[in-house]
């Protein structure tokens, strides 16, 4: 027989396959980065030969956490500008903080910084979009997650692309440059939004992301008035008017999408557009509540993310999963809407799938990428256990993930991070911290 790389068992399996398989009790084998098997091995059945193999002690095992929307660099800003609207929370705060402090060597310690709170608290997959992306890349690169990387694209002078004129053709020489680089990382184009890209420049970017067959992102109706402003400028919705001008299809993930109606989401299902869902953001913004049912209702794909540490303020998906459960009850009055199943599917194969990367992620199958997290269910809080996804929406946490492995490598073992040296990254984090603050 094969020999295996690693071999993980007398654990709680959460597999996320197509029918939802919790396995107790249960393993998985790895060979070559790739799920070999997942099986609930019987008494006395002998576990196959690995040249690893870890008992994780009554621990849950589950796909690695899909976060579809972030702002990595922004976490030198997480607490700087809170208890605002979005308007004055940006034009006040956050682009002029943006305009002093983005540089080349702040975006690689914020970069850094949120990598290292995303994989330490279960994230393996990340999507970014930001400003100054190769140098964002390039820290990635040696973190070890696995990203979809968005260079950014806005009609004002931004980091790095100091003349609007050069935004596109800035984020097509990104793309060039990383789509080989990194089988980990996915390069894309990320427009702003439509209140700040010009109807020219989101037709061009979105041209250049389908020649070059990338991922295109944009924020869209985050607030009520951004809708207004569009109604009255364009005499439609933010969706309607993307549509007109060609933005929407299955390569384009919306960002938010709070303010929809029933013809907009009639449009998104119908173009096949995918959603980044995210609770915490919205709700501290006062933004809204997206209508989120109705989208899972009409086959969209629609996953978990964070949005940036200067808007949430942190990058755990176990704090989206509870917030998307129970917000939306609240708000429908209705207890049994977006079900523990239904969120955990959204942090992971959902997410995995609005990415377009369903076929290697998100699930715990033979044949898919060994990207997967271990759970400690010795805690107070999550005993005893008798339903597993209840148990991740609405009892862990970040801090009770204790090994986490992409691509069949340890990037987290016994909640030590391995690929970086933290206590370095918090200190150069702490040192451009004070300087902010002194300038602010």
């Amino acid at each position: 027989m094969t020999r295996m790389d690693k071999v993980i068992h007398n654990a709680t399996v959460v597999t996320v396959d197509e029918t939802f398989r919790v396995l107790a009790p249960g393993a998985v084998s790895i060979k070559d980065g790739t799920i070999h098997r997942v099986w609930s091995p019987g008494p006395g059945q002998p576990l196959p030969d690995a040249k690893e193999i870890l008992d994780t002690g009554g621990g849950l095992v589950m796909p690695g956490l899909v976060n579809i929307h972030t702002h990595l660099p922004m976490s030198l800003f997480r607490g700087l500008a809170d208890d605002l609207s979005l308007a004055q929370w940006l034009n006040e705060h956050i682009f002029p903080a943006e305009a002093k402090h983005i540089t080349p060597q702040n975006v690689e310690t914020g970069t850094r910084l949120s990598v290292a709170e995303m994989l330490l608290g279960g994230t393996t997959t990340c999507c970014d979009g930001y400003f100054l992306a190769s140098d964002i890349a390039r820290s990635v690169k040696e973190t070890g997650i696995r990203a979809v990387l968005g260079q950014g694209v806005i009609d004002f002078p931004a980091p790095g692309v100091p003349d609007p004129k050069k935004n596109v053709t800035h984020a097509t020489a990104f793309v060039d440059q990383w789509r080989s680089q990194s089988p980990k990382i996915r390069p894309s184009i990320f427009c702003h939004a439509p209140y700040t890209c010009s109807d020219e420049t989101l037709r061009q970017a979105k041209s250049a992301a389908r020649d070059l067959g990338v991922m295109f992102q944009i924020h869209v109706a985050e607030t009520a008035a951004e809708v207004e402003k569009c109604r009255r400028t364009n005499g439609c919705s933010p969706v309607k008017h993307l549509a007109r001008l060609g933005i929407l299809d299955e390569n384009t993930l919306m960002i938010h999408a709070v303010w929809v109606d029933a013809d907009d989401i009639r449009i998104m299902a119908d173009t096949g557009v995918a959603i980044a869902h995210c609770p915490e953001s919205n709700m501290k913004l006062a933004s809204g509540i997206a209508p989120v049912p109705d989208f899972l209702r009409a086959g969209i794909a629609c996953g978990l993310g964070t949005d940036g540490c200067a808007s949430n303020n942190d990058l755990s998906l176990f704090g989206e999963m509870r917030a998307a459960a129970m917000l939306h009850k609240a708000q429908r009055l209705d207890p049994t809407v977006m079900d523990a199943v239904t969120v955990v599917k959204m942090a992971t194969i959902e997410g995995a799938r609005a990415l377009g990367m369903d076929r290697a992620i998100g699930s715990l199958e033979a044949g898919k990428q060994a990207d997967l997290i271990i759970v400690d269910l010795n805690r107070p809080h999550l005993t005893p256990l008798y339903n597993a996804p209840s148990h991740l929406v609405y009892a862990a946490g970040r801090a009770d993930v204790c090994h986490v492995l992409i691509g069949g490598q340890w990037v987290v073992r016994n909640g030590e991070l391995l690929t970086m040296d933290l206590a370095d990254v918090l200190s150069r984090a702490r040192q451009v911290g004070r300087v902010i603050a002194a300038t602010s």
